[in-house]
């Protein structure tokens, strides 16, 4: 018997409905003779109103009770999904992140799976039942806590249960058809992908597409676990995320760049470090302080004014850390000899992203000449081998988005991207 685990995300939990819908689906699978673990998220907006209500009561809140608070929509799910399939007249049993075996370390909010240990789960499947684990959630090895993945890490809870399982495949249930060459709610022509590689669909998450998690893609590609993003809503194929696929010369053309897709992150923010004595080592200074505080930097851009031997220094990196980078940073001011700090959260990053890149000249300019063109001006940019990145005002990021998709034609002309619910929040 094939094992799938299937993962449901909260626009497709977000209502009664919703998880009768849900739970239909599951027992479907299950009746298709194949074995079923299902990973639930918090339903629809819960994990966001969670945090607000927290925010309203405490302005710092604790990790630790943050997570006890967060991880509380999980539960509220896999016990309602678990009804619903009993109702269908199949048993089902619900698992916490910690009783499913979800062991990481101890850092609250954006934890790291250690090991998965899924004796439970294996046992359930045993016996006949249908587990239903709560996403997003875990326990650390060291301190026993409830610990949280970060954003979107239920989808990184489905993979490494896949992965422990030895499950044939991992199903990523959303409110869209699959991963699209750009968002839907931005660029309603934009066409679904088929296929996409392991490494394109890492852009592609890091870059700022929210329809997959970027440590979920991490998992999938270590343990070459096949996944398929599609809807719930229906039973169209999706997109499925494997080993790089053949190109096609007759679908993409030989003489074309071949480009995947554009993706958009509204979530970063520039911290910018003037008046920098331009001397051996001060840069590592600014950035080990930084990296201390466990945040992550994305793009790095530096410039030296021959006339005053000083340098400046912009880093983009997430929003919600840059008032504790901020603070870490006037802590060395003295010791490292910068003038001034400026923090600047009206930015926005968008990413063209093609494994054609490699080998296909041209596609930067056509990238910037699509910006230019749209009037919009570039502050920052930043490249890999397969990606294009561009930091434009926030204001100007939507324009951005549809001018690069059109530039590149990636326009389905024939069907609308349809978005089925959620309010992409």
């Amino acid at each position: 018997m094939n094992l799938i685990v299937q993962k449901y995300g909260g626009s497709s939990l977000a209502d009664a409905d919703g998880i009768k819908r849900v739970a239909q689906r599951i027992v479907a699978t299950r009746k298709a003779g194949h074995g079923v673990v299902v990973v639930v998220s918090a339903m629809g907006d819960t994990t966001d109103e969670l945090h607000d209500l927290a925010l309203e009561v405490s302005p710092l809140p604790p990790g630790r009770e943050l997570d006890m608070l967060l991880t509380a929509g999980e539960r509220i799910s896999m016990a309602l999904v678990a009804m619903a399939i009993a109702n269908l007249g199949f048993e089902a049993r619900s698992f916490t992140g910690s009783q499913a075996g979800v062991i990481t370390d101890s850092v609250h909010g954006k934890a790291r799976i250690i090991d998965v240990t899924p004796g439970r789960i294996s046992s359930a499947l045993a016996d006949g039942a249908i587990p239903i684990v709560a996403g997003f959630q875990g326990v650390s090895q060291d301190s026993k806590d409830i610990t949280t993945l970060g954003r979107g890490g239920s989808d990184t809870t489905a993979v490494a249960l896949a992965a422990a399982l030895g499950a044939q495949t991992c199903e990523i249930y959303t409110d869209v058809d699959g991963v699209f060459t750009a968002d839907p709610r931005i660029v309603p022509a934009a066409r679904r992908i088929p296929v996409i590689s392991y490494d394109e669909m890492l852009e592609m998450a890091a870059s700022g597409a929210k329809v997959l998690h970027l440590r979920c893609v991490e998992y999938a590609r270590h343990y070459q676990m096949a996944i398929h993003v599609r809807s719930s809503f229906s039973s169209r194929e999706g997109t499925w995320v494997a080993e790089a696929p053949a190109a096609q010369p007759e679908e993409n053309g030989m003489d074309q760049p071949i480009i995947t897709g554009v993706a958009h992150d509204r979530s970063e923010a520039t911290i910018t470090v003037s008046g920098i004595p331009d001397k051996v080592g001060v840069a590592a200074k600014i950035f080990r302080v930084v990296a201390r505080s466990g945040i992550n930097i994305d793009m790095i851009v530096q410039s030296t004014s021959r006339s005053t031997g000083q340098a400046d220094i912009s880093f983009t990196l997430p929003r919600q850390d840059g008032q504790t980078a901020m603070t870490v940073l006037r802590g060395v001011q003295e010791e490292v000899g910068f003038d001034s700090l400026v923090f600047d959260d009206r930015i926005g990053k968008i990413s063209l992203i093609g494994a054609g890149m490699r080998s296909h000249p041209g596609v930067s300019a056509d990238f910037f000449g699509a910006l230019a063109d749209s009037g919009i001006n570039i502050r920052m940019i930043s490249t890999s081998e397969i990606r294009i990145s561009a930091v434009v005002d926030a204001a100007d990021l939507d324009s951005a988005v549809v001018a690069t998709h059109r530039a590149f034609g990636l326009e389905d002309g024939q069907a609308e991207a349809v978005v089925y619910g959620g309010t992409g929040r």
